[in-house]
């Protein structure tokens, strides 16, 4: 089972780490990091010294924490009186065993000693001393580093903890309103940073996800009242001829016909129901994209069925036979074939135009214009258009273009005429 830390807790324990980090590296890793620069320090050092002092050792010049060797040419070693103090050594032969090179090192009873050499014509002289001087050395650098890192590390540490503080706070924020953010009753506050950052992108996006649950609930009311309202009417229609043909003022023949005529109505207005419903199910299966079809078929079979309904209208077809298959299946483009046309029919004076060629499906029809007010929403459903009628059809046609990667624009001829173009979307 997982702990539950809060982010607090995760940047607490974070910061005990870089803590832990950073004593391990002064402490650990950064001396061993800089001995050899202590190490080249003390050679110098040991070194200067040897070019003041004399041929002889004088006791009164010497540093105390450096002990002297002078070898003659005659072989005569003389050694300061503080050699002893700076190293345990009974034998100077074993002492001068260890000093091979010009300048070094070596260990002697688990101690480190330093040592380095003149040459000239009458003697050698060699400096030593043990590793009083670098321990002294490292302490005083590392006390100066832990000073100046432990002052930048608390100036760091407030900044990071002004900043966590007010991350969390954000967060916090932004949980709450992500709570409510169904919720009509609550009061929903702003949580945009003065700053351009991720979390200020995620309290716009939260923000404009409120506002569109808000749109989209009263859309919904409004579309339940539409809806309402649409089914009620041919409900209302029929029950009243009913109730006239029982009590004799209608005759029976002519009650069924408008009978059959309201449901004729409501089927579509359930069929159109049902193909919305159909498509917000399948709008997340792309794999419907893949399916190709010949919208020639649909419109041949539109026309026949559509110019039955007004004889007066004269159908003009321009329709290349290479350029007719499109993406989507038979019943979405009948779907929108017979949307669009139905539109039309109710509109429409003389004639009606359809051309299928460069990849493009171009209907017209020589009605009214159309107001720019009901153009802006004419693809909302149940919003009225031209004459207060108002539904489903064109709201199907832009759904199911828009699920088909398809656009749809609808233009206004000059005086009169509307023309739809539909064509890959963008």
């Amino acid at each position: 089972m997982k702990s539950k830390k809060s982010l607090t807790d995760q940047l607490l324990y974070i910061y005990i780490i870089v803590v832990s980090l950073i004593i391990i590296s002064l402490g650990i890793i950064l001396p061993k990091t800089l001995l050899p620069i202590y190490e080249e320090n003390i050679y110098s050092y040991l070194k200067q010294p040897l070019y003041i002092v004399g041929d002889n050792i004088n006791t009164s010049t010497i540093n105390s924490e450096v002990a002297y060797i002078y070898i003659n040419n005659n072989d005569t070693v003389m050694v300061s009186d503080n050699l002893s103090k700076i190293i345990d050594i009974k034998k100077i032969d074993d002492l001068l065993d260890k000093i091979d090179n010009d300048y070094g090192k070596f260990k002697y009873k688990l101690n480190t000693y330093y040592y380095n050499t003149s040459k000239t014509e009458n003697v050698i002289k060699i400096a030593i001393t043990n590793d009083k001087y670098i321990n002294i050395m490292r302490q005083d650098i590392l006390l100066m580093i832990i000073i100046v890192v432990g002052i930048t590390f608390i100036l760091i540490s407030l900044l990071i903890m002004t900043w966590s503080n007010n991350l969390v706070s954000r967060i916090k924020k932004l949980k709450h309103n992500i709570d409510n953010i169904d919720n009509d009753n609550f009061t929903y506050f702003s949580n945009k940073s003065f700053y351009e950052d991720e979390l200020n992108s995620l309290a716009i996006a939260i923000d404009n996800m409120h506002d569109y649950l808000k749109e989209q609930e009263e859309y919904k009311n409004q579309m339940y009242q539409n809806i309402s309202h649409d089914f009620k009417t041919p409900i209302t229609v029929m029950k009243s001829y009913i109730e006239a043909s029982e009590d004799g003022i209608e005759t029976k023949d002519k009650t069924i016909t408008i009978i059959k005529e309201q449901l004729k109505k409501l089927e579509i207005k359930v069929h159109s129901l049902l193909y919305l419903n159909k498509l917000n199910y399948i709008q997340d299966k792309k794999e419907n994209l893949k399916i190709q079809y010949d919208v020639g078929k649909t419109i041949y079979a539109a026309v026949d069925k559509f110019k039955l309904t007004r004889p007066d209208i004269k159908f003009v077809l321009d329709i290349d036979s290479k350029n007719t298959i499109f993406r989507g299946s038979s019943d979405m483009w009948e779907a929108i074939i017979d949307n669009i046309l139905s539109n039309f029919m109710r509109y429409a004076d003389k004639i009606i135009k359809i051309s299928v060629k460069n990849n493009k499906i171009i209907l017209y029809n020589d009605g009214p214009n159309i107001d720019d007010n009901v153009l802006n929403n004419i693809f909302t459903p149940y919003e009225k258009g031209i004459k207060g009628v108002f539904g489903l059809g064109l709201s199907i046609v832009k759904k199911t273009l828009h699920f088909l990667e398809y656009d749809i624009i609808i233009e206004n001829d000059k005086k009169r005429g509307v023309r739809f173009i539909i064509k890959e979307g963008k």
